[in-house]
């Protein structure tokens, strides 16, 4: 079984250069493109749906990576902004959660909070 969700997003122009440019996101099938209302992202073995709305709608998901810090890293350098977040130290870059995750967050401009993360081994 496989689970792939779909996200809402107001403006799929912007989604994708987000989730492609800056979270290494690839569109799945040649010949999508910003001008259509439904478009399926990969980025390994994460499969998501972006599909406009004009709601806001939003959603939150977990994604277990291997090394949490490098990733943050290379989001912030290609432009990861994490101003709009700052009373929140969990999107100002990793943190060792009480739950046992290693993690930090991204909320995209539709309001979707990924929260990549790993546990956290002794």
């Amino acid at each position: 079984m496989k689970l792939i969700p779909i996200m809402r997003c107001r403006n799929m122009r912007r989604s994708l250069d987000f989730y492609t440019n800056v979270l290494d996101f690839v569109i799945k099938y040649p010949g999508s493109t910003a001008d259509d209302d439904f478009v399926t992202i990969t980025n390994d073995q994460a499969e998501i749906e972006l599909s406009i709305s004009d709601g806001t709608i939003s959603t939150i998901l977990n994604i277990h990576v291997e090394d949490v810090d490098t990733l943050f890293e290379k989001y912030v350098s290609r432009g990861l902004d994490t101003s709009g977040k700052k009373t929140s130290p969990v999107h100002q870059g990793p943190l060792d959660q009480t739950w046992g995750m290693r993690e930090f967050y991204v909320t995209d401009s539709d309001g979707h909070t990924l929260r990549f993360g790993r546990p956290i081994t002794s």
